[in-house]
């Protein structure tokens, strides 16, 4: 929303001292979001008001071009100061492609040397076979409005030819836009940001709404609400001998063009004025078309509507309308229909305001994509007690403005219950602040915001307020609510953050330790985290390649999903990392290592349907349980991917590129930040490849999964060629919870390598493992150097050749001690495996 500071200002007793900077930071310290602050009318130079004389309309051009002789008033003599004939007003000639005026119109004449918004200089031309002498100005030039359609066209008497437009339209002046939170509807208005604003610098406020309202005699037209919930309340009032088609006075139309809408008509023009200051929109029927009595009731099926805009819409029975002896005449609350709109010649006028349903409104403007202004506000509620004095305020305003007669009745019918009182303890704005508030803080700021306010006592003897919320806000039901309006109104910033003290002997659980070092030593490493989408489309399962029957195709589907395609829930990472993974290819970079620790979603083979227990009593311990096991497995994964180089090229030489082997690392790598040795083996499992991918377990349980993607899945998804995953079940690897602090031998070690041939379906890491084993204690490392297969040492074997590193701890190891331990470990292998020293 757009509002004018002067507009605000007429309804506050401000200092000069409060300027429109303080008045956007008590916007934002309200709750109130402030979009832009933009100074308008900012003009230098010869800006005037002129009459339009005569008008050419040239020819021959693709689009109508105007020469005109406007009249800019009698200026003296700038060389010989001599003052004109007044007789013989001087006319500019000026080039206009807009068609809105017409001969005798005012408008206003931005003389050569102006400087218009945007630093746009106005300066004589020669243009379509004349001279243009300056420039007939629209609102959007003049910076106070968007509509560039046509010209701002002035009413008559508004001021004489050549007065300076700066003074006489008012044009300086300071716009906010404004952004109120939903709950917070009556700031959809003048009264209402004004109102917040006397809350803010504690300033009298001036009610725009309190106006007398005369008792009705007589009804203005026959009504009947037949749907009481789509409408508590409907009032109208009568004018008649109307002029619509009189101008609208300027000062009403720079209030809504400075609001950021457009001057349509006067009775259009002053329903929307009325709108904008008071928050309650407003209707106006051409009585002449209104067929009968007006009936508030739901839609019929089948039944249709044009409206304002000209469309034809079919209404659905869920839509208030208003109708009469003929059908439908407007869409309730939202936008009224074009059979009963106000044209120039109407004379007789119904004005309608009404409160509608907040939900039903809500729904209409959705179901019909019509989001209007009034269907903006009726959505957050509207003040049902306002209802008499808008259409008031418009009915004398087109007596005033249009010499309409108000008719002596109107109609009131429907009834609107108060608002309930909230009782709740004076002290609990201070206890859910944390804060102690002055005495008497409570009770003036609910005053402030309209309650209707007394102190009383519990049967307990403790001190108690009972707020009574005013009509215009529909949003205080609980006591919650005041306490946040006495909170907000005082200032979030005033509440002290203070962090709450550790109870002593709580901390992290082992489990969140290991998952951050998980999470720090793949940083380390060189991998970034990322956080991929957690939902996932049914057809990743057969880009991965999944079997039917595979149990990750057995997942979760969201109701409401974000993506409509997305719809459920991942059982895995690998979805979410390989789109990351694909967004960033998408964007240039080529060499990417990627992880993410987070939860998978898992439901059993016999998933049930949560129940249901309400909410008017506890839960039992049976629909505890049954709760507890509705919700499914989710346990924390974590998964890196990798595509491109793993260690650069550059000016030092060639790099590396990713592999399975680095995903394999990346498993042992969580492995050993969580105490445990992975056993690691060869698998085929989609989406890896068949040759290329590791099973990653202890002590026999499958904990998760690496290498290779599968070449088809890598094109289905248009990765990178040999790109690498891993996946691993971080909750189902054991929590070892292992603080000794690391022993380091003094003594130096002694090295040796030993070469042994095995049969090619012994893993290297079987092997290493029993010669660990046969050296003993003195060995302290085992790595694997060199794989070697071919003809020279046969058919189905392999060489696997091994560093061994050992060292005593407590004296420097001579070498046939090592050489004792090394030939141990190679008889061990023998007997094991068949190992044999290759010569």
């Amino acid at each position: 929303m757009k509002v004018p500071a002067s507009w605000l200002r007429e309804h506050l007793e401000l200092s000069e001292d409060v300027t429109n900077d303080d008045i956007a930071t008590a916007f934002v310290n309200l709750g109130i979001e402030v979009e832009g602050v933009e100074s308008v009318g900012e003009i230098t130079g010869p800006l005037v008001i002129g009459r339009v004389v005569e008008i050419e309309e040239l020819t021959g051009f693709k689009k109508p071009i105007r020469y005109c002789r406007v009249d800019v008033g009698a200026t003296p003599d700038p060389e010989s100061g001599e003052e004109p004939d007044p007789t013989k007003p001087p006319t500019n000639g000026i080039i206009c492609g807009a068609t809105n005026f017409a001969e005798g119109d005012l408008v206003v004449v931005a003389l050569p040397g102006t400087v218009l918004p945007g630093n746009f200089e106005i300066s004589a031309r020669k243009t379509y076979g004349h001279v243009s002498e300056g420039m007939i100005c629209s609102a959007r030039e003049l910076g106070i409005g968007e509509d560039h359609a046509g010209i701002l066209v002035l009413p008559p008497g508004t001021a004489d030819p050549g007065a300076d437009a700066r003074e006489v339209l008012d044009l300086a002046d300071t716009v906010f836009e404004l952004t109120p939170t939903p709950d917070l509807g009556h700031t959809l208005s003048v009264r209402g940001l004004a109102r917040e604003l006397a809350c803010a610098f504690d300033v009298p406020y001036g009610d725009p709404a309190h106006r007398e309202v005369p008792e009705p005699e007589g009804e203005a037209w026959p009504v009947r609400i037949e749907d009481p919930e789509g409408c508590r309340r409907f009032v109208l009032r009568r004018v008649t001998n109307l002029d619509a088609g009189a101008p609208t006075p300027w000062w009403i139309q720079r209030r809504l063009l400075l609001a950021g809408m457009r001057p349509i008509s006067l009775a259009v023009d002053i329903t929307n004025y009325v709108m904008l200051e008071l928050g309650h929109p407003l209707h106006a029927f051409d009585t002449a078309s209104v067929k009968g009595d007006l009936v508030v009731r739901r839609a019929k099926p089948g039944e249709t509507l044009t409206t304002l805009d000209d469309v034809e819409r079919t209404l659905d029975p869920d839509d208030v309308v208003i109708a009469d002896d003929s059908g439908v005449i407007s869409l309730a609350g939202t936008m009224g229909g074009a059979s009963t709109e106000i044209r120039d010649d109407s004379v007789d006028v119904l004005l309608e305001a009404a409160h509608w349903d907040p939900a039903s409104i809500s729904r209409t403007a959705r179901r019909h994509n019509l989001f209007s202004e009034a269907a903006r506000r009726f959505e957050r509620f509207t003040d049902p007690e306002l209802c008499a004095v808008a259409v008031e305020v418009a009915a004398r305003l087109l007596r005033q403005y249009g010499d309409g007669s108000i008719r002596p009745g109107r109609t009131d019918v429907g009834n609107v219950e108060p608002a309930a009182p909230i009782t709740m303890p004076i002290n609990l704005p201070d206890r859910v602040a944390g804060v102690k508030f002055e005495r008497g803080v409570t009770v003036r700021r609910l005053t402030q915001i309209g309650c209707k306010v007394s102190v009383g006592t519990a049967d307990d003897g403790t001190a108690v307020v009972t707020a009574v919320p005013p009509s215009w806000r529909g949003d205080l039901a609980q006591p919650a609510d005041l306490v946040e309006e006495v909170l907000r109104l005082e200032g979030y910033d005033t509440i002290p953050s203070v962090l709450p003290a550790a109870p002593a002997g709580r901390g992290l659980t082992p489990t969140q330790r290991r998952r951050r070092s998980v999470s720090r030593a793949l940083a380390e490493a060189g991998y970034v985290e990322v956080l991929p989408f957690p939902f996932v489309s049914p057809s990743t399962w057969d880009d991965f390649g999944l079997a039917d029957d595979d149990p990750r195709r057995r997942s979760v589907p969201v109701l409401n999903p974000l993506e409509s395609e997305k719809n459920q829930l991942a059982t895995t990472l690998l979805p979410g990392l390989l789109e990351t993974l694909q967004r960033n290819i998408s964007r240039g970079f080529r060499d990417v290592a990627l992880y993410h620790v987070g939860q998978v979603v898992l439901p059993g083979s016999e998933q049930t349907a949560a129940p249901d227990p309400g909410v008017d009593r506890c839960p039992s311990d049976d629909e505890l349980a049954a709760l507890e096991r509705a919700v499914p497995d989710q346990p924390v994964h974590v998964a890196v991917v990798l595509a491109g180089e793993r260690r650069r090229s550059g000016w030092w030489g060639k790099g590396e590129a990713a592999t399975w082997a680095d995903a394999v690392q990346a498993a042992r790598l969580v492995g050993e930040v969580s105490g445990v040795d992975l056993d690691i083996e060869a698998a085929e499992v989609m989406p890896w490849h068949p040759g290329r991918c590791a099973r990653l377990s202890i002590d026999g349980r499958t904990v998760g999964y690496a290498g290779e993607l599968h070449p088809k899945v890598v094109e289905k998804l248009g990765l990178p060629k040999r790109t690498a995953v891993m996946e691993l079940d971080l909750d189902a690897i054991p929590v070892v919870d292992r603080k000794p602090a690391p022993f380091i031998s003094p003594f130096p070690p002694v090295l040796l390598d030993v070469a042994l041939v095995v049969d090619t379906d012994v893993s290297a890491r079987s092997l290493a493992a029993v010669l660990r084993e046969g050296a003993g204690e003195l060995v302290e490392d085992v790595s694997l150097f060199d794989l070697y297969e071919g003809e020279q040492i046969g058919e189905g074997k392999r060489s696997l050749a091994y560093k061994l590193r050992f060292r005593a701890p407590d004296r420097t190891l001579t070498v046939e001690e090592a050489t004792k331990a090394r030939d141990a470990a190679v008889a061990l292998a023998g007997e094991r495996f068949g190992a044999v020293l290759r010569g």
